[in-house]
């Protein structure tokens, strides 16, 4: 494999001091979007003035989207060849930055979920496991071309007592062994709800550092921010497996 050393993949983040330290517990951990050592190649990371858990989750805010485009135009006037963000529920504004610039814009993981059940046929469910279910809204699907045809089910991690921490203490440092319990749990659950699930997509971009737990305990294909970035790195010839 061939890897061009020089970044062509751009990642929207939250402005820093924005980031609350449990957070930031997550964001050291390999796999997670924000980390450099998360990709096999060079990312070029920016920060979106604004760009916080309240303007991009709870309420997403039409001001910050207005920074992102412009900070995509300027990444793609510097030679960038595609853009991703550092939160899967910037879905909502998957559309008007797509149609904004002339480079690929892939904003969430949940992007995935059609291609998911197209090659697990529409009889198998796609289980999406997302930081708070409440906030993942039909708006999002919509934006992601995800319709009610698609057989799927959301699972939140909200009700998990050390994830709420993110919400409720976000200053406050996770026990990261409960965390884990608390992912793998989530999931089992929702194997239990639907025993038709053939795929799990992982709409938090803090969650990739679980996924091989998840494909390994479950045994079905785990899609998340990282595997979207993998194939677009090899589209736009940022990996080649071959000359």
């Amino acid at each position: 494999m061939e890897i061009v050393k020089i970044p062509k993949i751009g990642i929207l983040r939250w402005e820093s001091g924005h980031v609350p330290e449990g957070l930031m517990q997550l964001e050291r951990m390999n796999g997670n979007s924000t980390n450099p050592d998360s990709y096999p190649f060079p990312v070029k990371m920016v920060e979106v003035k604004g760009a916080n858990t309240e303007t991009v989750i709870i309420h997403p805010n039409r001001e910050v989207l207005a920074r992102m485009i412009d900070t995509v135009k300027e990444m793609e006037k510097e030679g960038i060849c595609a853009v991703t963000t550092s939160c899967g529920f910037n879905a909502v504004f998957q559309k008007e930055l797509s149609e904004a610039v002339n480079i690929p814009v892939f904003t969430s993981s949940i992007l995935q979920v059609p291609f998911a059940q197209a090659i697990i046929g529409k009889d198998e469910e796609v289980g999406i496991i997302t930081a708070n279910k409440a906030s993942l809204t039909r708006e999002h699907m919509r934006a992601c071309n995800i319709t009610d045809e698609h057989n799927l089910y959301v699972v939140g991690l909200e009700d998990c007592k050390e994830w709420r921490k993110i919400f409720d203490e976000p200053d406050d440092p996770f026990d990261m062994e409960a965390v884990s319990g608390e992912i793998l749990g989530a999931v089992e659950k929702g194997f239990e709800e639907h025993p038709n699930t053939a795929v799990i997509v992982l709409e938090c971009t803090d969650l990739p550092p679980y996924a091989q737990q998840i494909r390994e305990r479950f045994g079905v294909p785990v899609f998340d921010i990282n595997s979207m970035i993998g194939y677009v790195a090899m589209s736009i010839g940022q990996i080649r497996l071959y000359e």
